[in-house]
């Protein structure tokens, strides 16, 4: 048989594929189009993505080639949010008894943005059943969380190898509120203070998670995220080695927080960048630390018209988090835009990671996008931008200085500005909203419980101190402004 070249159209049959011959049939086909404008897209990041990537396009981006275990590659990690604790609790152990790993607590004693649980008996009723020394349990619980965390010490009982997530957090607080109940510093290290002696009795507990989804959900780009996570992770490494943690151990219990959208391969470099990012932030400080990252799904991307749709978007993000090599991945369910979820809801936010973990195998291969010239470029470029972004917020004094002087706010506010207005005129699209609405979209049911019947009395979490105050980073949802049209 003779062999047909796949390069014929470049010339006579086994003349070598060269860009510039490539070059010359596209601007032919364009028949005096821009080329740039034509096929090469600029990211909300400012990065531009081409149309081709060849060797010649190839960059050197260290790979993460820690083998994983197949059978359960990342850890399926389910998001508790209703107010009744008794309902929470049965939500969790159907959980984990149908494929989850582990569990993030959202926590709000007035139970309106979360759990309602202000004492370690409201935190035992939510998490009663559930075995916290085999299945770990992560907190969200904002200005709350060192008390969060004493709690869930005692219900551990001093098991040394109970996997905790405490994830304490105070910095993603005060940029989404915009204040804190005493200075900002003091939470921080108060928290520190906390998580150092909490770290005597677990040893493998997580105790800070540094994230830029603030930036992310307030329609911040993916570098500005990335460069907050950087410069929160080194705020908190520091809190610790005040408070008597040694550096490696400092960073060591450190997880990074990840935002994914329904851009899968932009997603997959994201957590890629990350990894180069926390490995050239623990070199310069001296130490080597593997990083352990948590991707959460993006809540700005959900759509309340044809809810469905978000079924897709959360997929890609699931998809984007497992090919990037993530160590917990949380989706949303569909329904989150619209009111908390249903037992059926629920089901699907665990099946989403389930086939994607059992059937398409995603955890089988160590970092798959390693050598796709494409991906280890805009992997390079994501990485290279949002450093850069974490050294100006370091020259500017560090994390909680960027965020009181408004640089942060300044930089997301513009950003965010850019991207409505490429919703707007349609260059970038939302499926269900701005681009094939569904004439006969019905909502799907939710939960919809009296937060205020299952209100609790938390702690007092102020401190000594006046209270710090930043231009707040208001969550947003892309799909809101067409909605009503």
């Amino acid at each position: 048989m003779t062999a047909t070249p796949l390069a014929d159209d470049f010339g006579a049959q086994g003349d070598a594929a060269t860009r510039a011959r490539w070059m010359a049939l596209v601007e032919k086909t364009l028949k005096g189009q821009s080329f740039d404008e034509a096929l090469t897209v600029t990211t909300p990041d400012g990065l531009t993505i081409q149309p081709l990537y060849t060797a010649e396009d190839g960059v050197a981006v260290a790979r993460d080639l820690r083998l994983r275990d197949p059978e359960r590659p990342w850890d399926l990690r389910v998001r508790a949010a209703h107010p009744d604790p008794v309902h929470t609790a049965r939500d969790i152990l159907t959980d984990l008894e149908n494929g989850a790993a582990s569990v993030l607590l959202k926590i709000d004693p007035k139970g309106a943005d979360g759990v309602a649980i202000g004492s370690v008996d409201d935190l035992a009723q939510a998490l009663s059943g559930v075995l916290i020394d085999l299945a770990t349990v992560s907190l969200d619980a904002g200005y709350l969380g060192p008390k969060a965390a004493d709690w869930l010490s005692v219900l551990a009982k001093g098991a040394p190898n109970a996997p905790l997530a405490f994830h304490l957090d105070p910095l993603s607080t005060f940029a989404e509120t915009g204040t804190s109940p005493g200075p900002i510093e003091a939470h921080v290290f108060n928290a520190a203070t906390v998580a150092a002696r909490l770290s005597e009795t677990y040893a493998k507990a997580s105790l800070f998670l540094a994230s830029g989804r603030t930036a992310h959900e307030a329609g911040g780009s993916n570098t500005e995220e990335l460069a907050m996570m950087t410069a929160s992770a080194l705020a908190y490494a520091k809190a610790l080695v005040r408070s008597g943690l040694s550096q490696e151990d400092a960073f060591g219990r450190i997880v990074l927080g990840v935002s994914l959208d329904g851009e899968y391969f932009t997603g997959v470099a994201k957590v890629r960048a990350a990894k180069a990012m926390w490995a050239r932030l623990t070199q310069a400080c001296g130490v080597t630390v593997a990083p352990k990252i948590e991707v959460r799904s993006s809540r700005r991307m959900l759509a309340k018209a044809d809810a469905w749709t978000n079924l897709l978007r959360l997929t890609s993000a699931g998809f984007a988090g497992a090919v990037g090599g993530a160590d917990a991945i949380v989706l949303d369910a569909f329904t989150d835009s619209i009111g908390l979820p249903t037992a059926f809801a629920r089901r699907q936010v665990r099946n989403t990671q389930l086939v994607l973990m059992e059937e398409s195998n995603l955890g089988r291969v160590a970092d798959p996008a390693g050598g796709a010239w494409y991906l280890d470029s805009l992997t390079d470029q994501l990485a290279r931008t949002a450093w850069s972004g974490f050294q100006e917020i370091e020259t500017a004094g560090g994390i909680v200085k960027a965020l009181e002087s408004g640089a942060i706010a300044d930089a997301v506010t513009k950003t965010r500005g850019l991207q409505e207005a490429a919703y707007a005129d349609k260059s970038r699209k939302i499926l269900g909203v701005t681009v094939f609405p569904n004439a006969d979209d019905k909502t799907p049911e939710v939960e919809a419980p009296d937060a205020s019947a299952f209100a609790k009395t938390g702690p007092d979490v102020r401190l000594p101190g006046p209270d710090s105050r930043c231009p707040p980073l208001t969550p947003v949802r892309f799909a809101a402004a067409f909605e009503g049209a």
